[in-house]
């Protein structure tokens, strides 16, 4: 029996960059009262206030079963005395992160991207645990992000040249947009060895459900470590995939 239950969010349990709406709140929300719930993603822990705890209305009775895992956990948060409590943080040094974004200033224009005339926010952000580049801005609209990269491939040929400039680093595609690198080894399976090791669940005890279980994508190493997942195309498949565990005996 699964016990842990471990979404990514953009795409997943909320569109990209958008808030959760109040069905898949209602939803978690029910999930929480059956099962423990993780959430991991390369988004920083301000895009999971903004897009997640922001629309999740649960009691906080129930809150003690939700763990969040930022930044491809390389950050964890707990709900604890009645807030939301960091309990690690591992940061790229100022010459990690210098040099990740030297090697994307290099592979962007050799990877064939051209930047757009109108840009949403950052397009490089340094997040201090993972640099994350986004083609169109962090802000982008939605509408515009869907439609730039449906089939990964304009990232995939820029993750190339990613991979022989930063060896020594992780590069994964996630959301609609982004790149998220970190440091060799800080990908969503060193979340999962978090998770057996910070929260006692076995590695057969868990379940992942995610938009980027493909060779490249951020969810990948989940499913590499020997994890049982599930891959959705958007938060309408997550709804039902939610619906489908609570209504398990």
């Amino acid at each position: 029996m699964k016990k842990l239950i471990i979404f990514d969010l953009d795409g997943t349990l909320a569109e990209s960059k958008s808030k959760m709406d109040p069905e898949m709140s209602r939803l978690v929300c029910e999930l929480l009262m059956k099962k423990d719930v993780a959430v991991i993603s390369g988004g920083a822990y301000k895009q999971f206030q903004n897009q997640f705890l922001e629309s999740l209305s649960c009691p906080q009775d129930k809150l003690v079963r939700l763990h969040l895992f930022p930044t491809c956990s390389t950050t964890y948060y707990k709900f604890s005395e009645g807030a939301w409590e960091c309990v690690y943080k591992e940061f790229l040094s100022e010459g990690e992160r210098a040099k990740i974004t030297s090697a994307l200033n290099v592979a962007l224009p050799l990877g064939g991207y051209v930047k757009p005339d109108k840009i949403f926010g950052d397009l490089i952000e340094d997040r201090e645990t993972q640099i994350s580049f986004s083609a169109l801005g962090q802000l982008a609209p939605g509408e515009l992000k869907k439609v730039w990269d449906p089939n990964h491939s304009k990232r995939l040929k820029i993750k190339k040249f990613l991979d022989s400039l930063l060896p020594n680093f992780e590069i994964r595609i996630g959301g609609a947009t982004t790149i998220d690198i970190t440091r060799k080894g800080i990908d969503k399976a060193h979340g999962i060895r978090q998770m057996e090791k910070l929260l006692g669940f076995s590695k057969n005890e868990m379940l992942f459900i995610g938009d980027a279980i493909f060779p490249g994508g951020n969810d990948y190493p989940v499913k590499e470590i020997g994890i049982d997942c599930i891959a959705v195309g958007g938060p309408q498949q997550t709804k039902v995939e939610i619906r489908r565990i609570i209504s398990e005996k």
